[in-house]
C-alpha cells in the first residue's frame, strides 16, 4: 500500500531535488515513520528501526528510489539534444559569487567531473549499472 499510494506522491518532482545530508536524513526518517504508522508501532514501544523493517519484511529503499529516478532523468537529459541540456551545460556570464558554490540539482550525482558523468550517461549499460555514492553510504 505504501509503495503504490504514498511513495508516488512523496516523490513528486524528486528528479530535481538537491540531496544534501539534511534532506537524506529527513527522507530516511520519513520512510521509517511510514513503516511505523503502517504497523501501528509507537515510539514508546522501544522497537528499533531494524525490528520494524523485519516486521514489515522490507528494507530501506526510499532514498535509493529517489536517486534512481533522479539518475534516470539526468541520463535522459544528457543523451538528448534539448534545451534543458543546453541550460545545464551553459555558463552564466558575469561575476562569480563569493564563497562556496551552491549545490546544484545534479551535484550529488556528479562524482568527479561533469564530462565523466556525461560520458557515463551516453553508455546506457554503464549508466544503468552505476550506483551513486549517495546510495552506498552506511545507514545509522
Amino acid at each position: 500500500m505504501i509503495k503504490t499510494l504514498i511513495w508516488p506522491v512523496a516523490m513528486y518532482a524528486c528528479e530535481t531535488w538537491t540531496l544534501r545530508k539534511e534532506e537524506t536524513d529527513h527522507l530516511k526518517a520519513f520512510e521509517m515513520w511510514l513503516w511505523r504508522k503502517m504497523e501501528r508501532v509507537s515510539w514508546s514501544d522501544r522497537k528499533t528501526n531494524e525490528q520494524v523493517l523485519i516486521d514489515v519484511e522490507e528494507k530501506r529503499c526510499f532514498l535509493e528510489a529517489v536517486v534512481k529516478r533522479k539518475k534516470n532523468w539526468i541520463g535522459h537529459v544528457m543523451r538528448g539534444d534539448g534545451l534543458l541540456k543546453l541550460v545545464i551545460e551553459g555558463r552564466m556570464k558575469g561575476k562569480k559569487a563569493r564563497g562556496r558554490p551552491t549545490l546544484g540539482m545534479i551535484s550529488d550525482l556528479k562524482e568527479g567531473s561533469y564530462v565523466e558523468m556525461k560520458r557515463r550517461a551516453e553508455d546506457g549499460e554503464a549508466w544503468r549499472s552505476w550506483v551513486p555514492r549517495t546510495c552506498m553510504k552506511p545507514e545509522n
